[in-house]
Formats: structure tokens, sequence, C-alpha cells
């Protein structure tokens, strides 16, 4: 292979090794200024298959020189290049693997040759992974292995006796192990496992660009199968069996060299091998390939991974109907072949579904959406046969405005939408196939459209196919234990394609730089008259898009136990339909955003959300509950509970005499007796009494402080569960009229986001409370746990406002800033700093984001007005979180 000379050259390669005392520095200084050269030319838009070429000619080079330095070139050995560099596939910082094959035993001698040369090889600068095998244990290994099979497959001989590596193609070649079925087989269920590691999605928000789906180890998956049954050496040669057509090779070329030319950055800004797209190096390689932040909607790093979300969800199509052609042509070539019909468009071959000819999508373009409904209804068919998916491919174009005009199509689409089974799983192919963002041109323009994010960690498509297949899973029983609520629901709701529209419309407003919620609203209004629903229907999915948020926000941001924001939720809702709508919606697309969101403190908040809205409404939102009477009914469920106990009702009722209203306002009826006993045997000179319930029905860990009304007490106690490992969830601080304090904190293990798990860990957070609750030592603002590392790329500006709380006689603090360990712990030390009290809070984090609110006064008890404490809380907490 020929070279510009600064990439190699021989000459002076030569000539500088007769010159040096040692070859180690020569071919360390050869390597690096190869690499540079290649490096160079990549920052200048050099073809990147040119360059991985030459990266391998390079290694080629140095290692063959460095072989007969070593003295190994006469021997009976054979130096073979494996894997990826065996198929002249290097990068940066890929592995170099070699194989030393020899037809005897090694002498000693030659063995520490051997040794020394891999040596030198890690001492230039090369990633070596060796092995010295006899063509006997490459046989054994092969047969074993599938992986060892493939990467000697892909074996290049560098130098040495070609009778030998001869031998071992021909011991290891598809004639004698694996042949073609047995591989092709073993090579798709590898594919399965390494695509589950990746739930099974391309769209994950930092991908694996080899292993994931749609990455380079799919095209890989293809080269081998194409080697091993045809022979072939490259994917052109699939050209010449008819297996691929000339755009379809142009479409597999063009992404591989895409993602070569990702890796070959991800490599060169790691200064190693790396191969996810991690955020650290997304906004560098987006700005590496020219994608600048000038336009308002979407940051230059969200619009480079909608390409790069595009490009390997057209390499998944590519590669399902690839292997779904070979699976025709390797596994099921000599089996006896069965049709049944199913209509005059399509029929069944061997359980596959396929058009009846070539000719069907065109003489009957509706057929495009018709297939999938089939597909629904037929349960017992396994796929879709490849020839017939090429044949959606080619006829996606025919999906006009004419098409979804068209009243067949229009019905044909809802009838898909209500049907009872495979809705999710078929709306999945849909998108596979083209044919969904087809259809609905707006589904289209959030394909692949990411959020640059952790609150979001799938792209905006994939988000939007999660929901509806969380929601088809309430009508699974297997999934009735995990969401009992969501099962009673959804078999309550009257039409549940209502809920799947507004599932399949929430956030396609999204990447406008508008209000998603409201225009998505009017999308799926015009959707639903298109399609001809009628005006309630239509009204509901619009109302449901619109207010998709609504639910959750409301539960994280507000006190769901407060009668006035309980009324003010449900006038919003109306009426139980839309309640329920959207109860099942919220935990929906909560599940869907983010695995990791969801847990049980959610589940409990959005329960007791959706348990006091239905009381609500049952009364009517005309005639609202009372905060009279809504203590008196709280009180009333207590005292039932408490009344069996020892407790006698003068001292059940001596203890909530001192409690105040907003106590019962905030606590439900089985918290206020488990408090009520507590307090009630205790003793004054026994506080602060620290109480902890490990699993409760909120949903976390309980932990309830009750003590003399001390202006510290929330500062130390949250100092103290962060130097636990807790975090907080909610906290509710409320100080009685009596001078006592009764905060409680609902938290979750910082690691496993779970409930306390054992009586120890119980007894072991107590003990640490208690005494941190009455230390005079001063508090330390640092924290011992370190922020998760993905949280550097989101840094938000830290945000502090005010406003009036009128209604109580508080003042409202919120503050925004980026999520990190001990938040809550650092802001409380402000206030504490500044002279102010903490009456209330109500915390929520979303990704990286936290949006914590607080109901503070003065030490006065009265709304703050100074507005010298303003600026000094301000100040104090911004310096506090941004460091």
């Amino acid at each position: 292979m020929s070279y510009p000379r600064e990439l190699f050259d021989p000459e002076s390669f030569e000539h500088d090794l007769k010159r040096a005392p040692t070859p180690l520095a020569v071919y360390k200084a050869a390597l690096a200024a190869g690499a540079a050269s290649i490096g160079q030319r990549f920052a200048m838009g050099a073809p990147i298959t040119e360059l991985v070429a030459q990266r391998t000619g390079l290694v080629d080079e140095l290692v063959t020189r460095a072989w007969r330095k070593w003295e190994l070139a006469g021997k009976p050995f054979a130096l073979i290049a494996a894997g990826g560099y065996g198929r002249r596939e290097l990068h940066p910082g890929s592995d170099v693997d070699i194989l030393v094959l020899t037809g005897t035993r090694v002498a000693s001698k030659d063995h520490e040759r051997m040794e020394s040369f891999v040596r030198f090889l890690w001492d230039i600068g090369l990633e070596v992974g060796h092995s010295v095998r006899t063509v006997a244990q490459c046989r054994d290994m092969a047969a074993d292995d599938i992986t060892i099979a493939t990467n000697l497959m892909e074996a290049r001989l560098l130098a040495g006796d070609i009778a030998l590596y001869e031998a071992m193609r021909t011991t290891t070649g598809a004639a004698t192990l694996w042949p073609p079925a047995a591989f092709f087989e073993a090579k798709l269920g590898e594919q399965a496992v390494r695509h589950r590691k990746f739930h099974d999605t391309a769209h994950n928000l930092e991908p694996n660009i080899k292993e994931g789906p749609g990455g380079l180890r799919d095209i890989h998956t293809i080269a081998w199968v194409t080697k091993r049954h045809f022979g072939a050496d490259s994917l052109a040669g699939l050209l010449d069996h008819g297996f691929l057509t000339s755009d379809e090779h142009r479409t597999l070329d063009s992404g591989q060299s895409f993602l070569w030319r990702i890796r070959f950055a991800l490599h060169t800004l790691a200064g190693r091998r790396e191969d996810r797209l991690f955020f650290d190096y997304q906004r560098l390689v987006a700005a590496q390939f020219g994608y600048l932040s000038d336009d308002q909607d979407q940051l230059a790093v969200e619009r480079f991974m909608k390409h790069y979300y595009r490009i390997v969800m057209e390499l998944s199509r590519l590669n399902e109907m690839l292997l779904q052609l070979f699976q025709e042509a390797i596994l099921e070539r000599d089996h006896a072949v069965e049709i049944q019909p199913l209509n005059k468009r399509f029929r069944i071959r061997n359980a596959y579904i396929e058009a009846c000819d070539e000719q069907v999508f065109k003489r009957y373009p509706f057929a495009l959406l018709e297939i999938f409904l089939l597909l629904q209804q037929n349960p017992h068919i396994e796929g879709v046969r490849a020839s017939t998916i090429r044949l959606i491919r080619d006829h996606r174009h025919l999906i006009d405005d004419k098409f979804r005009n068209d009243l067949k199509a229009r019905s044909l689409f809802i009838e898909i939408l209500r049907q009872p089974r495979r809705l999710g799983h078929e709306l999945q192919r849909m998108h596979r196939y083209g044919v969904l963002e087809a259809y609905l041109p707006d589904f289209g323009a959030v394909a692949g459209l990411m959020q640059f994010d952790l609150f979001h960690v799938y792209t905006v498509d994939v988000h939007t196919l999660f929901v509806v297949q969380n929601m088809r899973r309430y009508t699974n029983p297997e999934n009735k234990d995990a969401l009992p609520m969501c099962a009673r629901l959804m078999a309550q709701i009257p039409k549940p394609e209502i809920l799947y529209i507004a599932g399949l419309f929430h956030d396609l407003a999204k990447g406008r730089g508008v209000d998603h919620s409201q225009v998505g609203a009017t999308i799926a209004a015009e959707f639903c008259q298109h399609h001809g629903l009628g005006r309630y229907d239509t009204r509901l999915v619009a109302w449901l898009v619109e207010h998709h948020l609504r639910m959750s926000t409301t539960a994280q941001r507000r006190d769901v136990s407060d009668p006035e924001v309980v009324n003010e939720f449900a006038r919003l809702v109306g009426n139980r339909v839309r309640l329920d709508y959207l109860y099942l919606l919220t935990v929906a697309d909560i599940r869907g955003t983010n695995p990791a969101l969801w847990n049980s403190w959610k589940d409990a908040l959005l329960t007791e959300l959706y348990e006091n809205t239905l009381r609500a409404l049952r009364r009517g939102v005309r005639n609202p509950i009372e905060k009279e009477e809504w203590i008196a009914e709280i009180k009333g469920e207590a005292l039932a509970i408490l009344l069996p106990s020892s407790l006698s009702k003068e001292a059940i009722l001596s203890v909530w005499q001192d409690l105040g209203e907003e106590y019962f306002l905030r606590h439900g009826p089985e918290e206020i007796a488990w408090h009520t006993q507590a307090i009630a045997g205790g003793r004054a000179g026994e506080l602060p009494l620290v109480l902890i319930r490990p699993k409760t029905g909120r949903g976390g860990t309980e932990i309830f402080i009750y003590g003399h009304d001390q202006d510290h007490l929330f500062t130390a106690a949250t100092h103290a569960l962060d130097r636990l490992g807790l975090t907080i969830m909610d906290a509710r601080i409320i100080s009685s009229p009596k001078g006592f304090t009764l905060d409680t904190y609902i938290v979750l293990e910082a690691a496993t986001h779970e409930m306390i798990q054992s009586d120890a860990r119980a007894q072991e957070i107590a003990a640490a409370l208690e005494a941190k609750l009455v230390s005079a030592e001063p508090l330390s603002v640092k924290t011992n746990r370190r922020p998760a590392p993905e949280l550097k790329h989101f840094k938000l500006p830290t945000e502090v406002s005010f406003s009036a709380d009128n209604a109580n006689a508080r003042t409202l603090m919120e503050v925004v800033a980026t999520d990190r360990p001990g938040v809550l712990s650092q802001i409380a030390m402000a206030m504490r700093h500044c002279g102010v009290r903490l009456q209330n809070a109500k915390i929520a984090t979303f990704g990286a984001r936290v949006e914590d609110i607080f109901y503070i006064t003065d030490t006065e008890n009265r709304p703050i007005q100074d507005p010298l404490k303003f600026e000094c809380l301000r100040n104090s907490i911004t310096a506090a979180l941004e460091p």
C-alpha cells in the first residue's frame, strides 16, 4: 500500500533505525507521526474510509517490520491479523489483535522472542491482544466459541507460513465448523442478547455506536453472515446474489462511514478506545462535524444527535430486513412451503405474512396500513417476510396527502388503535419500517429528536411509543400486581383508543420553540376531526394533550393534602372520566420518560392526588370541601384507628390540641395515629423524638421528628440525612402554636432509590439524627457524596425567586438549580444564616434540575418584608450552589 510520505516513509524509517541505539524510539516516533498525520487529515475532512485503511496499513508496516526484527520471519510460524484488525478496520484507539499460528510445539527460545515481540508492540503504543495457537487448537476453540470462529473468519495473513494460514482457514471454515445455518442462528441470538442490553432501542441518551442497535456491530453481523454463507468478502457481494439493492448498499455504506467518523472522533477526543457517545463528547463531536448553535429552537448537539438517530434507525431497518432475508435463504431454504391466504392482497407463507405479488402496494396503497392490522388480528403470524419489508420500504412514498385523506386509510389507522392486541408492537414495527412517520408527519418531525438533559433518556419518537406501550401493558394480567390502580382504571375507561391517541400526540409539538402542550392539543384535535371522532372524544383528547403535565407537576410541586390545591385541581379536571384518563396518561408518561424516574414515592403521590381529587369531584366542584370539614374527617378517621389502643380519648385529644390546624391538613389518619401514640407515650425531657417507618403508603421511608421548635433543626436534620446517604423526596415542616416542631421527611436510599430495607439501618438513621439534633458542633458545608458524573454536563444557573403566600401569611421562595448531593442541606444552612424560619417545603427533582419550593417567615413567624433578607437569601443560596 502506498502512503503519503508524512504518514510513513520507509527510507527515512530504515535510515533512523540504523542510527538509533535501540529500535524502540524509532518505532514509537513513526507510529506517533503517522497517527498525527492521519488525525490532521481527519480534521481536514479526508474520507474516513481512506483514514481507517491508512491506520491499518501503518500498523501493518510496523508490526511486520518488528516481526522480522525479532527474527521470527524465517520460522514455521504465521503472523495473522484477527478481528477488526483482520478486516482492516482500525481506529486510533482500536485493539490490535494478532494470532501467532504454529505448526509444532514452540521452542523456549522462540517463545521468549514472541513475548519480547509483543511487549515491544505495547511499548511503542499499540493496544495489543495476542494469542499463540496451533491449527488444531484454533479448530477446537472455534468449535466451542462462535466469537473465536468469527474472529478467525476475518483473519488476514501478515507474514510467515502461508500453508499454516490456509490450513487454519480450512479447518475453521464453514465446511468443517459452524455451517451457515448454525452460524446464522448463533449470530442472530448473539445480536438479540446484545440489543437487550440497550433496551432494544438505538435511541438511548448516551448511545454505544458500536454495540447498540443500528450500530457498527449490526453491520458486522450482516457482513459475517454474508461471508459465511456466500463466501463474499464485502457487503457488495450481496448485490451479486440479489440480496441487496444498489440504494440499500449505499445506505449501509454511507451509514458505516458516518459511524466510523464518529468513532474516529471519539477515540481522538478520549485518547483511547471509546465507543459510547457520552455527554462529554456529544457537544464536541457536534461542533467538530459543523453543527453550530444558530437555531433558536434546537441546540447544535440536539440537531447532531437527531441526525445520528435517524442514521442508526435506517441501519436498524436494513439489518432487520437483511437478517430476515438470510433466515429465509439459509434456515428455511429446504422447508416445505405452506401458504395460507388472508385476502387478495396478503397471505401467510410458513408463519410469515407476505404480499401476494410485487404490485400490491402500487394497486392498493392502503395495504401499507392494512398489513399491520392483519398482524394484530392474527397473532400466530410470526413476522413479515423480507421481500414484503422491502416492498413496504420501496412504496413508502405513496403515503402522501392523497393517501392520508383517503377514507380507507383513515379507517384502517383508527382500527389499528382500537385493536385489543399488539398495538405497541405494531406501532413499533410501523416506525421501524418508516410507515408511521410517513402517515403522521408530525411524528416524523420528532423522529430522532433528543432533549439534552437527564430527564428525558429517549428521543421523542421512542418515548412516545414507550408511552403507548406502557398503556397497553395496563391490560396485561401479568402487570396487574405492579400497577393495580392502572389496571383497574384501564378496565373502566369507555374508549381505550382515546388514551392511545393522547399518548401518541402528547409530545409531537416538541422542538418547535413553542408550548408543546398547547400546540400539541391543536394537532391532536385536527387528527381526531380528520379521522371521524366525535366532538366529545375530540375535546377529551385535546384536553388530555394540553394538560398532560398538570397532574405530575401538581403532585410533585404542590401539597396534595391541601384542600385548596385539591379543589383547584378538581376544578381543572371537572369530572371523573377526565381524571381517570389523565392519571393513566401521567403514569405511562413518567414511566416512558426515564425508567429511573418512576418510584414508589411518585406512585404514592399520584395516587393520593387522584383519590383526594375524586373525593372532591364526588362532592361537586361547586361545593368544595372546606378546611374545617377536611380536618374533622381526618381527625375522625385517626380517632377510629387510635381508640382500640391503650390511649384514652382524653389523652388523644390532649395531644391534638397542641398540634394546630396545619398539622392535620398535611398528614393522613395513619400518620396522625402513629405520631399521637409516640408523643403521648414520650416524656418532655426526652425530646427530640425521632420515629422511623421504613415502608409506608407514601412510597418512601418516613422520618418524623418532634421536638421544641428551634431554627437549627431543619438545617441539622437535612445535613444528617445527606451524610447518611439518603435522598429527601418530600419535607413537611410544621410549627405548632405551643412551640413544638413536627417535621416529616420522606426519604429513599440515594444509591438504590429504594426505601429502607432493614431495622438495623432504621436504627442507625434514628441514632445519627438524635445525636445531630442535640449536638452543638458546627455543621460542615461539604457533603460526603459525589455528584453523578453526568450532572456536570447539565449545569443550570441557580435562580432564587420570591412571592407572597398571602392566604397563609408566609413568603414563598422557589429555588431552581442543578441537582447534586447536599442541595437541600446547603439551602437550609443559607436560610439559617439569613435568619429566616422554614414553615413548609416541597421538594421536586426533574432529571438534573431541582425545583424546590420553601414557605418561609421571619423569626417572628411573619412574611418577610425586608429587602436585605431577600438579598441575603439569594446571594447565600447562589454562592452555596455555584461554588
